[in-house]
């Protein structure tokens, strides 16, 4: 037997088992009223050394704090700055609000646990944390469409396209919230559902279990919230990247006709702004 799958060598301060299969695992600790919740996959798997579980706390105590006060910082800038408020932006701010609470809410959560080595908050908190989890990573990742295909619109239509306005803002991130809400509020109806998972120290959907409607949730969800985004994403990005290139080849082999270095003027450092933006939202 390894030194932490010895129960000897645990630290005085754990928490009192509550495994009634009589092995060491990792959900030796988890407390009774979450233990209905655990599936019995997470028996196989033994106690992680303690200094792990410090590490991993660490590591998103640091990655919390930046992320808040970064998103903080965007979400200010963006709002005390006039000439920033455009469609656009408007995005933007979404995208840095979503991010800036997720993070505000999911790593003290995660912390604590941490420090504990386990899920200490109960039971309904746990399927808050994995809530929050879900529906922020949903509007994150449809924010990042909408602004990617606002991209492909400046820059491959160009002057052809009909240019995002506060309304048509508004109306998708109206959308990008209801729509995530919706989907993120089924497992609290029994369409899938929120559980504890890995080390214990978090709570996400539930993967594990071998129910046709369970799974019919992941696949549908799956497809909807990650796949269909990023298919169009990449879509996007390709004829953004072609457009770019397409673009600078022009401005050289103009610029050798006329003999200059660079034929930048105001309307191409537009377009170079542009190009910027979309390279931030890539």
């Amino acid at each position: 037997m390894s030194y932490w799958n010895d129960p000897a060598n645990l630290a005085d301060t754990s928490l009192p088992s509550t495994n009634p299969y009589g092995n060491y695992t990792v959900v030796d600790t988890v407390p009774k009223d979450i233990l209905h919740m655990v599936d019995s996959h997470w028996y196989q798997f033994p106690p992680m050394n303690p200094l792990w579980y410090g590490l991993l706390g660490f590591a998103i105590f640091v990655l919390g704090v930046m992320s808040v006060v970064g998103n903080g910082v965007v979400i200010w800038v963006f709002m005390t700055t006039k000439n920033l408020r455009s469609p656009a932006n408007t995005l933007v701010v979404n995208l840095a609000l979503s991010d800036f609470l997720m993070m505000l809410v999911m790593f003290p959560p995660m912390v604590i646990s941490c420090y504990y080595g386990t899920w200490t908050l109960g039971a309904f908190f746990c399927e808050l944390y994995a809530f929050a989890g879900s529906l922020f990573g949903c509007i994150s990742i449809w924010t990042m469409l909408w602004i990617t295909l606002d991209r492909y619109n400046v820059i491959v239509k160009g002057v052809s396209a009909e240019p995002l306005n506060k309304k048509g803002a508004m109306m998708r991130i109206l959308f990008t919230w209801t729509m995530a809400l919706v989907w993120c509020l089924f497992p609290f109806f029994g369409w899938n559902r929120y559980v504890p998972e890995g080390n214990m120290t978090a709570c996400g959907t539930d993967y594990l279990t071998e129910d046709p409607i369970s799974h019919s949730y992941l696949y549908v969800y799956s497809a909807w919230v990650y796949f269909f985004p990023l298919v169009v994403i990449v879509y996007s990005y390709t004829f953004i990247i072609k457009a770019v290139a397409n673009h600078e080849k022009q401005m050289r082999d103009q610029a050798k006709k006329m003999g200059v270095k660079s034929l930048r003027n105001e309307e191409a450092q537009k377009t170079s702004a542009e190009c910027r933006l979309a390279k931030v939202a890539l």
